[in-house]
């Protein structure tokens, strides 16, 4: 048996794309963060569970949601990601089989119209991210990109996600600033500190191994863009460490 969990945040046109394709669950489950919108009322709509949390980990609304799971299988799905009807079966056949093994699934990461395939999105297309568990596996630990910690044996999907995130640069400046602020956060309270010399560094590293050493030119205007801006996102983090260190949290 199968429950799906999606994190939510304004996602009411997201989910009247995504939520029909989820009929194969026997539950679908919204941890949603206060939506202004019409996400809870779409969500109801096609039956999902919807659960309110105000925490701004993301980590513990993944673990909130694995412990409110009615069901043995959990599969963990962003509202901006699509099933392809090979992937469906994959995942049918790995709960019909009930074994114990964590999955991860390969992403294809959708930018600009075309499919990304190196820099930024490359382990991800390739090495596949955390999504299939079983209840009590594991745990997700870290506030943004979070990471499950499996203490069962994982395994990689053949099948893929396709992520079409950032519909435009304003989506992607606003999600790039709304995650820096929770990484700063996670940072500073974990015993990080940064220094003038990290804010100057660190995002001109940042963009050259992703534009050059994970190859992310090969993806044209759109691979610069995205190296760009998650090397602003590095700098926006480590700025904003800075300011927390200093008391100074008027960001």
């Amino acid at each position: 048996m199968l429950s799906i969990a999606i994190l939510s945040k304004n996602e009411e046109e997201n989910l009247k794309e995504l939520l029909p394709s989820l009929s194969f669950a026997q539950e679908i489950l919204i941890i949603d963060a206060h939506s202004y919108d019409q996400t809870v009322e779409v969500a109801k709509k096609h039956g999902a569970r919807v659960i309110s949390s105000s925490d701004p980990s993301f980590s513990n609304r993944r673990n909130k949601a694995m412990h409110e799971a009615r069901n043995n299988w959990v599969l963990f799905i962003d509202a901006d990601e699509r099933l392809s009807q090979e992937l469906i079966n994959e995942i049918q056949n790995v709960v019909h089989k009930n074994n114990d093994f964590s999955y991860r699934i390969p992403r294809i990461d959708v930018f600009w119209g075309q499919d990304v395939k190196f820099g930024e999105v490359w382990k991800a297309r390739t090495k596949g991210i955390m999504r299939l568990v079983k209840k009590g596996s594991g745990e997700w630990r870290g506030d943004v990109h979070e990471e499950y910690i499996s203490h069962i044996p994982v395994l990689t999907m053949q099948y893929q996600l396709k992520h079409y995130s950032h519909a435009s640069i304003a989506d992607f400046l606003t999600s790039v600033n709304e995650f820096s602020t929770l990484k700063a956060k996670e940072l500073y309270f974990n015993g990080h500190r940064a220094t003038f010399l990290h804010i100057a560094l660190y995002p001109c590293t940042k963009f050259l191994y992703t534009y050059f050493i994970l190859l992310g030119f090969l993806d044209g205007a759109a691979g610069f863009v995205y190296s760009f801006m998650m090397s602003f996102h590095s700098f926006l983090v480590m700025s904003k460490l800075y300011l927390l260190q200093n008391k100074n949290t008027s960001y």
